[in-house]
C-alpha cells in the first residue's frame, strides 16, 4: 500500500511541478506527518526530491526529471481507460488531454503501439459515457459474444426484433455499453448492424473468422450509428411556456429538443418551442413537469393532457372517499 502512495506522489510531483504537503494529505487521505515520512522514504530511495520552503513552497523534482510508469500491465491500463468518461472529458475540455495520455499510456505498455494488448481492448469494448442505470435486462450470450470479439470468430445467432426472430451470421467487431445496455456492433451481409445483446434468442460461434476492416474505430462508428438513429425517430412539434425550472428539467430529457425560447409577456416564463417524438412521449414528460410547463400547440395534446389530469384527479378523490369509508368501518 505504501508503494502504491509514494508512485502517486512521484506522479503527482511530475505531473504539477510543485505541490505542498497539505494538498497531498488531502489527496491520498492521509496526514500531513505520513506525507513527510515519505518523502523521506523517496529522498532514501535515490529520488531528488526538492523541498522549497515558505508561503508559496512545496515538494517538486528538479527541473527535466521524469520517471517511467513501470508494473503497469497493459490490462490495467486498459481498466483505467474503459471507464474514462467521455461525455464529462468533453465537458471539462480535456478530450484531447485524455487522448494524448491515451498515446503515452500504450507506449508505455508496448514498444509497438501496434501490437500493444491496450489497443485490442479499445478497439472491442467501447463505453458510452452518458450514464449507467439498471436495465433489468439479461445478457446470457454476452460472454460468447465477448470471446468472438477477442478471437474474430463469426457467430450464429437468432434476433428477436419485435414479434419477428431472425437466423443472423454476423462477424462482432466489438461491444458497446450505454445505460447499463449491451450492444454489439457487427457486420452482416456486407453492412454494418447493431444488435442489442439482450434480444439474441440463441447463439454460437462458428469455426469462421473474419478480417477486421482496416481502420474500422468502435468509437466513431458508435457515434456515427447514435446519430443516425436519432435522425431517423419520429418528431413531434409542441408549443409551450415554460418556467426557467421547466425549461432546465426539459433540456435534461434524452429525447426531447428544444428549438428556440423567447420571453413571454407572462413574467418570468418563456415561451418555447420543443420536439418530442410522439404524442404519448409528450404527454408523460409534460406530465412529470407539473406546474412549470403549460401546452400551447397542438390541440390534440392539450385535449390529452387534460383528459389525463381529470382522471388522475378522480383517482385521488376516489382514493380518498375510500380511505375514510374506511376509517369510519364501512
Amino acid at each position: 500500500m505504501r508503494a502504491d502512495r509514494l508512485l502517486s506522489i512521484l506522479l503527482l510531483m511530475q505531473a504539477r511541478g510543485k505541490i505542498s504537503t497539505r494538498e497531498l494529505a488531502e489527496l491520498l487521505e492521509v496526514s500531513e506527518r505520513t506525507v513527510m515520512r515519505d518523502m523521506e522514504a523517496l529522498s532514501a530511495s535515490g529520488i531528488p526530491v526538492i523541498a522549497e520552503r515558505g508561503r508559496d513552497g512545496g515538494w517538486m523534482l528538479p527541473q527535466g526529471y521524469r520517471t517511467t510508469l513501470t508494473g503497469m500491465k497493459p490490462r490495467e491500463i486498459g481498466s483505467l481507460l474503459l471507464t474514462a468518461d467521455t461525455a464529462v472529458l468533453e465537458a471539462l475540455g480535456i478530450q484531447e488531454d485524455f487522448s494524448s495520455a491515451v498515446r503515452k499510456l500504450e507506449a508505455a505498455a508496448a514498444a509497438k503501439p501496434q501490437d500493444s494488448p491496450l489497443q485490442l481492448l479499445t478497439q472491442r469494448i467501447h463505453i458510452d459515457g452518458a450514464g449507467w442505470h439498471p436495465s433489468g435486462e439479461a445478457y446470457p450470450y454476452l460472454p460468447l459474444l465477448q470471446e468472438a470479439v477477442w478471437t474474430d470468430h463469426k457467430v450464429l445467432m437468432v434476433y428477436s426484433n419485435n414479434a419477428e426472430h431472425k437466423e443472423r451470421l454476423i462477424a462482432p467487431l466489438g461491444l458497446v455499453a450505454k445505460r447499463g445496455v449491451w450492444y454489439v456492433a457487427a457486420e452482416s451481409g456486407g453492412e454494418m448492424r447493431t444488435y442489442r445483446v439482450s434480444r439474441i434468442m440463441r447463439a454460437e460461434i462458428t469455426n469462421e473468422t473474419f478480417t477486421r476492416p482496416p481502420g474500422f474505430d468502435l468509437a466513431s462508428y458508435w457515434e456515427h450509428s447514435t446519430a443516425s438513429f436519432k435522425a431517423a425517430l419520429p418528431r413531434y412539434p409542441v408549443s409551450l411556456l415554460l418556467s426557467s425550472s421547466g425549461l432546465h428539467s426539459l433540456q435534461q430529457e434524452r429525447y426531447t429538443t428544444i428549438l428556440s425560447t423567447r420571453q413571454s409577456a407572462r413574467e418570468d416564463w418563456l415561451e418555447a418551442q420543443a420536439e418530442f417524438h410522439t404524442l404519448e412521449s409528450a404527454c408523460k414528460i409534460i406530465l412529470s413537469l407539473g406546474q412549470e410547463a403549460v401546452v400551447t400547440e397542438p390541440q390534440e395534446l392539450v385535449i390529452s393532457l387534460r383528459t389525463a389530469l381529470r382522471e388522475t384527479s378522480a383517482l385521488y378523490e376516489e382514493m380518498a372517499r375510500y380511505s375514510t369509508s374506511a376509517g369510519n368501518g364501512i
